[in-house]
Formats: C-alpha cells, sequence, structure tokens
C-alpha cells in the first residue's frame, strides 16, 4: 500500500485531474455536446496513462534537482521507496500502452497529438526550457494545452477543421500556464534557486514577475469570454467565467502587496482553470 502512493504520487494526480477536465473539454467543443460514453472512455484513459508516464518520466529526470528542493521531499521520497529502475519500466509501460490505446482505438490524430504532449513535456520543457529561460514556461505551456487538442482530435480528427473554439481554448491555457507558474515561482523562489533553474522572480525580480503575471491574467478573461460572444455558451456561462476572471485578478492583486499571499493566488489559479472548465463543459452539454 505504502508502495501504491508512492507511485500515484509520482503520477502527479494533481496534473493528471487537469489533463483529463482539459481533454473533456476538447471534446464537448468539437461534440457540442458530451460525446459517445465509449469514445470518451478511451480518450480519457489514453490521457491518463499518458499523463501518468510522463510525470514519472519527469520525475527521474529531474530527480537531482527535487532533491534539493524543499518542497519536494515527499517526491524524493517516493522515488526511493520505487526505485529509479522500477519507475522507468512503469513510464515506459504506461505511455507506450497509452499510445497504443490512442493509435489503435481512437484516431491518427489524437495518436500524433498524445506523442507530442509526452515528448513536449518530458524532453522540450524537462529538459530545456526549464533549466534554459526563465520564459521557458510560456512555450513550456504547449505539454499543458495539448489535452485540450487531444480530447478534439478524438471527436473530429481531420486537423484542417481544428475548428476556433479548439484553438481558442488551447491558448487560454497557453496563457493561463504562465501566470500559473510565476506565481509559484514567487512563493518558492529560494528552492528554485537552490535547484539551479533560472526562474523569473529570481532573473529579473519579483516586480517585473508581477507585471508579466497581470498582464498575462488580464489576458484570461476576454479568451474565456469567447464561447459566450460566438454563441457556444449562455449568458449564464459568461456570468461565472467574468466572477471568476475578476475574482483571480483580485487574488493576483493583492499577493504583489503580501508575498504570503502568492501561494493562496497560486491555489486559486488551479481552481480557476478548473471551474472554467467545468462550467463551459455543464453549459454546452445542457443546452
Amino acid at each position: 500500500m505504502k508502495k501504491l502512493k508512492a507511485l500515484i504520487s509520482l503520477s502527479k494526480p494533481n496534473i493528471i485531474l487537469s489533463v483529463g477536465l482539459t481533454g473533456l473539454t476538447g471534446m464537448v467543443l468539437a461534440n457540442r455536446d458530451i460525446p459517445d460514453a465509449k469514445l470518451v472512455f478511451f480518450t480519457l484513459f489514453s490521457l491518463i496513462l499518458s499523463a501518468s508516464g510522463a510525470a514519472m518520466i519527469n520525475n527521474i529526470i529531474e530527480q537531482d534537482k527535487d532533491k534539493l528542493m524543499e518542497r519536494l521531499s515527499k517526491r524524493v521520497e517516493s522515488l526511493a521507496l520505487i526505485g529509479k529502475k522500477n519507475l522507468t519500466i512503469i513510464a515506459s509501460f504506461l505511455t507506450t500502452f497509452s499510445l497504443g490505446v490512442s493509435f489503435f482505438l481512437i484516431n491518427t490524430t489524437n495518436f500524433l497529438f498524445t506523442l507530442a504532449a509526452i515528448l513536449s513535456y518530458t524532453i522540450y520543457y524537462t529538459l530545456f526550457l526549464k533549466r534554459s529561460s526563465p520564459f521557458g514556461t510560456v512555450l513550456g505551456g504547449i505539454p499543458g494545452a495539448l489535452p485540450v487538442l487531444i480530447g478534439f482530435s478524438s471527436v473530429n480528427p481531420n486537423i484542417s477543421e481544428l475548428y476556433i473554439n479548439g484553438i481558442i481554448m488551447f491558448i487560454f491555457m497557453m496563457l493561463w500556464q504562465p501566470p500559473h507558474f510565476w506565481l509559484l515561482a514567487q512563493y518558492q523562489a529560494d528552492d528554485y534557486k537552490k535547484a539551479g533553474f533560472p526562474v523569473m522572480p529570481i532573473i529579473y525580480g519579483k516586480k517585473f514577475t508581477n507585471y508579466l503575471i497581470m498582464i498575462y491574467s488580464l489576458s484570461l478573461l476576454p479568451f474565456s469570454l469567447f464561447f459566450w460572444f460566438s454563441g457556444i455558451a449562455s449568458n449564464s456561462y459568461a456570468v461565472i467565467a467574468i466572477t471568476l476572471s475578476l475574482s483571480f485578478l483580485y487574488i493576483v492583486y493583492k499577493s504583489f502587496s503580501d508575498s504570503k499571499k502568492y501561494k493562496t493566488a497560486f491555489l486559486y489559479s488551479i481552481l480557476y482553470m478548473l471551474l472554467i472548465h467545468i462550467s463551459l463543459i455543464l453549459n454546452i452539454s445542457t443546452q
């Protein structure tokens, strides 16, 4: 049981939750309703397996740096309990199996997007972007945004028909990722400095990072409202989106004058993103 808990923690279940939810949003946007249950199951099953495997690979790659970060002490303990070799085997199986499900039970486009998500997170972001530039998280948002297109493509595999609503939600996720991560970097700056990561607060300072956080956070409101402007979602969704976005902006702004509130703003950024997706899914599927 202890090893099972350790393995689950190494799969980063919080990230898996957001991956599954954003994938479902993509499916609903493509279908304008909840798709067939069988398709939903296979798509989310493949997404969860691929995200879990990629998270485990990330833990393996960053194990030396994780040891230097106090907030990741439990993750280090979990990896020691499972063992690097065993985790490598499990991660390889999960990613390979997820790709098999995607290719044979969904479609080729879905397979390519899933493969891109795995590679962009484990290699492009973990090995290069995160270690080389404080702006790495900007393009590093790609693997976090791809689940939207993975979900969309499971319903409509024609890449040329990735309608504007799927692209807009992809952009929304790309814009959400930087302020989300920079808020974390603000209150965990010492940990990132010890590990040698060139995060924004360390390289350019807290004040400049705050400006960027606010700019990106402001951009989320119009993109979240696109689905109302275009007639995909109703007025009730617009009210929820505006309320959530303004409350997020307020909490972010308050954190600038009290650094102890960076953690609150970081946690709320997760809740904000999840509630936007849940509201959109429910609104579209109940019309």
